[in-house]
C-alpha cells in the first residue's frame, strides 16, 4: 500500500471497539530503492516505538492503562503508518480483555502480521507493556556523545545535501560518537514537522563535524517518514565517509501519543534501551 492511500491528513471516525483491520502497512521497498537498496538491506537494526496512550477495560468494566514499547526489526518488509497505529490502539479503549498479557499478545500478533504482510515472518516483534506501578521507573536521558550543536556554523541547505559529508583520508582511524538535537524533517504525506535528536557512532576516517552538522540540518524541509530519513542518513554517511563501522540512531518527539526511534547499524549490536529524551 502507498502512503497516499492511508488515513494521514484525512478526517476519520474513531473505532470504539477492537479492530486490527485499521492497521495500514506501507512497504519499505520503494523508499529504499531511492537510496540504492535493492534486496536485503546492508544494515541491521530496528524501529523502537513507544505508545503512551494505551487503555482497555478489564472484565469488570474498569479502565486499565499502560505504556507500550514495540520493537520492529528493520528487515520487516513493511512499516505501519503511525496514524493507523494510533487509531488501532484507540480501538482498545472500550474493549474488554481478561488481562494485560492478553492485550500484549493481541498487539504482538496484530502488529507482527502487518509488518510482515506479504512475506514469511522469520521472527516476531517485541512488545512490552509497562503498567502504572512502574511508571516512575521510566527514565529521561539525552543521547550520549559529543554534541555537534556547539559548532558556530553557517547553514544554507535545507534539503538533503550529502555532498556536505567529508572525511579525512590518510590518517589513523578514529572512534567517535556524535549527536545533534537539530534534526527536523516533515511527514511524507501531511508535511507536518517531525523533530528529532540523532546519534552517529562510527569507526573509521574522521568525519568533518561541521559538514556532518550541516548535512543533518539539510533535512529541515525534507518530506519522509522517520525510518526513511534514518536509512538515508546511514547510506549517505556509509558511502561518502566510508567508515568501517557505523550506527545511526534517532529519537523523534511524539505525535498522537507515539514516538518512533529508528536504529540502523552496519554490524550486529545490542539494541539501545528505549529511553526517552527530555523533548519526548
Amino acid at each position: 500500500m502507498s502512503p497516499d492511500q492511508s488515513q494521514l491528513g484525512k478526517p476519520v471516525r474513531y473505532a470504539d471497539r477492537y479492530d486490527p483491520s485499521i492497521l495500514f502497512p506501507i512497504s519499505r521497498a520503494p523508499k529504499r530503492e531511492e537510496i540504492g537498496i535493492t534486496g536485503a538491506p546492508p544494515f541491521f537494526g530496528a524501529d523502537l516505538w513507544t505508545a503512551f496512550e494505551l487503555s482497555w477495560l478489564n472484565p469488570r468494566g474498569k479502565p486499565q492503562v499502560a505504556i507500550a514499547h514495540f520493537t520492529v526489526p528493520c528487515e520487516t518488509p513493511n512499516i505501519v503508518e503511525s496514524k493507523s497505529l494510533k487509531l488501532y490502539l484507540g480501538s482498545f479503549n472500550n474493549s474488554v480483555f481478561a488481562s494485560a498479557d492478553e492485550v500484549r499478545d493481541r498487539l504482538r500478533a496484530d502488529l507482527g502480521e502487518a509488518v510482515w504482510r506479504g512475506a514469511p515472518a522469520p521472527s516476531s516483534i517485541g512488545v512490552r507493556l509497562l503498567l502504572p506501578e512502574l511508571f516512575d521507573q521510566e527514565p529521561v536521558q539525552e543521547l550520549d556523545g559529543l554534541n555537534l550543536d556547539r559548532l558556530d556554523i553557517e547553514c544554507t541547505d535545507y534539503t538533503p545535501a550529502p555532498h556536505l559529508l567529508t572525511a579525512v583520508s590518510g590518517e589513523q582511524p578514529v572512534e567517535e560518537v556524535l549527536t545533534s538535537n537539530l534534526l527536523k524533517s516533515n511527514c511524507l504525506v501531511t508535511g507536518q514537522p517531525d523533530w528529532g535528536s540523532v546519534q552517529v557512532r562510527y569507526t573509521g576516517p574522521q568525519i568533518d563535524q561541521g559538514g556532518l552538522l550541516r548535512y543533518l540540518v539539510s533535512f529541515r524541509n525534507h518530506n519522509e517518514f522517520h525510518e526513511q530519513c534514518v536509512e538515508r542518513i546511514f547510506m549517505d554517511i556509509w558511502s561518502r565517509c566510508r567508515p568501517t563501522r557505523l550506527a545511526v540512531y534517532a529519537r523523534y518527539t511524539r505525535r498522537g501519543g507515539l514516538d518512533i526511534n529508528p536504529l540502523r547499524t552496519s554490524h550486529p549490536m545490542a539494541l539501545p534501551a528505549n529511553v526517552r529524551t527530555a523533548r519526548q
